[in-house]
């Protein structure tokens, strides 16, 4: 039986050997040493013989490929995914070069290649044509022209009062930085653990989520490099980091079992193909990383969906969530997702549905011609943390202006629940540039501003950084007059002087422009460490109580009793209630009491001491009655 596989070539032993085969005297013939005339050799072609066997060579070397392709590239088996198609092209076109090459082929033009592909290829022939006319179609049936108004309906929007339904804040909710300070503090923070510096990195995707009541940004370490990976991926990533987005401080928070599935790990535990091979026909969003309430760290990769013909439409139907230590995955679907994922829908993604929204609520030549009620979001966002969720709040504004807006968004992020409120006033770079004006001389950058109802005032209030990129001041401009501007070197002393200028200029009442008594919380007792400083030309004083680690930080501007106190004065603080950390800010403080060192109980001063008990009897009877007690 005949081989399937023939190699051509010219006569072999007369390579090797030196002389043609063949008769002496005859064509060919010759004596050894002579130098008989030799045909030109063809190159060597590998060619199978037997249709059945090259279909099969053909179909392993496009399985070949297609195994490495997928297992490099992770397309989506999805006929809503763009890169299916492309990895199915690939494919055809991996099996129709092998089938020219496997049958030894020959053409001089393009014509007798695609002659030869249409009659050996058929079928990858017939699945790129019919691929082509469903990419075609489903582009067509996807286009906005013809769809406007399914795309205006992707984003359901809700009209609120601004007033009645956006409660004030308190000030252990607002996130006081920005993700460029952020990272920087983490960064910080890293370097000043030497067991990790050394070896692994921070993913600079922090990823802001409310987390045990508080607005914080999480991320995972990554490794250093390949060769720290190698070193370290038994143990996988020991750590991640919180930072706290009102202390501003950092924590490293160690696992007692590392992290081995992240987007930072190589081959099967790498986030993305780990999803792949579970979920091979899901789409997914960029993955976030987010902490449950007990602090176990998961990825929450969204599951995308194309509503709109083939291609257009883009919405989340769910999530799976991936346990960051064990790789455990489960997806829920979006209603089911659990209430402490803040993070399913992303910011981007709500913009560009609203502008859909409002491009095309009255159709698309509208959005064109006349543009009657066209709107569309600002340039930036922020986060603010309400109820437990987190919500993202943008600007709206017209598309014939960029002066000014109408009104602005809060979009949850885990729900998608969207409510727009209808505020005229200036844009956000608008406040962002006034806020700057009232400390020029100090150059501070003001991050983008958040949105705050303060007595009933829609307010953007903003952080100002210095040059070192941390927060110096904020700042607070009312939306609707933004000339009206204050600043602080706390959250408090910038809202009791805003709540001051409202007043002065007739939007709210005197008694309006006092800070609220549940804004604050009142702590007495005895001084013992008492520190200044000169912060931006501005004298302050940490102090410290008896029994207590904290610090609280007084201005000598709005309390100058600070600048007589000592060690051992009894006193009364009124500070910001509902932060953490070593250091507090207070409003004010007042001296219970003038004396020196705290009073003994009667009968244990000891004799010819400076304070018997007899000295520090009155003193201690003034300050044991609440009516004589300093009001805060």
């Amino acid at each position: 039986m005949a081989s399937p596989f023939q190699f051509n070539s010219d006569n072999p032993f007369g390579s090797i050997f030196g002389f043609q085969m063949g008769g002496m005297g005859g064509p060919g013939g010759g004596y050894p040493g002579s130098q008989p005339h030799r045909a030109p050799r063809k190159p060597r072609r590998f060619v199978v013989k037997s249709p059945v066997a090259r279909v099969l060579v053909n179909l392993l070397v496009t399985l070949a490929f297609g195994l490495i392709y997928f297992y490099l590239e992770l397309p989506a088996l999805n006929f809503q995914a763009k890169e299916f198609y492309v990895f199915v092209f690939l494919l055809c076109a991996v099996y129709c070069a092998s089938a020219i090459f496997t049958s030894g082929f020959e053409a001089g033009d393009p014509k007798g290649y695609f002659t030869f592909v249409k009659k050996q290829c058929t079928l990858p022939f017939f699945v790129v044509v019919g691929l082509a006319v469903v990419v075609l179609v489903g582009s067509l049936l996807s286009w906005e022209v013809l769809r406007a108004g399914s795309y205006s309906k992707l984003l359901t929007v809700k009209t609120g009062d601004f007033a009645s339904e956006v409660d004030e804040i308190r000030y252990d909710q607002i996130p006081m930085l920005d993700a460029d300070s952020a990272q920087r503090l983490g960064s910080r923070k890293l370097g000043e653990l030497a067991d990790m510096v050394s070896q692994f990195e921070i993913l600079p995707t922090y990823t802001q989520i409310n987390y045990q009541g508080r607005p914080v940004r999480v991320t995972s370490l990554a490794y250093g490099d390949i060769i720290k990976w190698f070193t370290n991926r038994s143990e996988g990533l020991p750590a991640y980091l919180i930072i706290d987005m009102v202390t501003q401080e950092a924590e490293v928070v160690r696992l007692s079992e590392g992290m081995k599935y992240t987007t930072a790990e190589h081959f099967g535990r790498n986030l993305y193909r780990h999803l792949r091979f579970h979920f091979p026909t899901m789409m997914f969003a960029q993955p976030v990383f987010e902490i449950d309430d007990e602090g176990t760290p998961y990825w929450v990769c969204s599951r995308v969906v194309k509503t709109i013909g083939l291609f257009g439409g883009t919405d989340i139907q769910g999530a799976v969530l991936v346990n960051a230590i064990t790789g455990e995955s489960t997806y829920y679907a979006y209603e089911d997702v659990p209430s402490w994922v803040d993070r399913v829908y992303a910011s981007d993604l709500i913009m560009q549905q609203y502008d859909y929204y409002g491009l095309y609520q009255n159709g698309f030549l509208n959005s064109i011609f006349g543009q009657r009620d066209v709107t569309q979001t600002t340039e930036g966002y922020n986060y603010i943390a309400i109820n437990d969720d987190v919500y993202m709040y943008t600007g709206v504004t017209s598309v014939t202006s960029d002066q000014s807006n109408i009104g602005f968004l809060l979009s949850n992020q885990r729900t998608k629940e969207t409510f727009f409120y209808p505020v005229a006033g200036a844009t956000e770079a608008s406040a962002q540039a006034s806020a700057q004006s009232q400390v020029q001389q100090m150059r501070y950058v003001a991050t983008f501003p958040l949105l705050l109802n303060i007595a009933d005032q829609p307010t953007y209030f903003m952080s100002l950084k210095g040059d070192d990129g941390l927060v110096k001041m904020y700042a607070m401009v009312n939306v609707q007059q933004y000339q009206i501007v204050e600043t602080g070197q706390t959250v408090a002393d910038c809202e009791a002087n805003y709540r001051r200028a409202l007043a002065e200029n007739g939007l709210i009442t005197g008694g309006e422009a006092e800070v609220p008594d549940a804004e604050h919380s009142e702590t007495t007792g005895v001084l013992t460490e008492i520190r200044s400083a000169v912060m931006d030309g501005n004298s302050y004083y940490f102090l410290r109580l008896e029994g207590q680690d904290v610090f609280y930080t007084v201005s000598a501007a709005d309390s100058p009793v600070a600048v007589i106190l000592n060690v051992g004065d009894e006193v009364t603080i009124t500070y910001t209630p509902g932060e953490e950390g070593s250091i507090l800010s207070g409003t004010s403080v007042e001296r219970a009491a003038a004396g020196t060192s705290p009073a003994l109980p009667a009968g244990e001063g000891e004799p010819g001491g400076d304070a018997s008990g007899q000295e520090e009897t009155p003193a201690q009877e003034e300050t044991a009655q609440p009516a004589e007690t300093p009001a805060a």
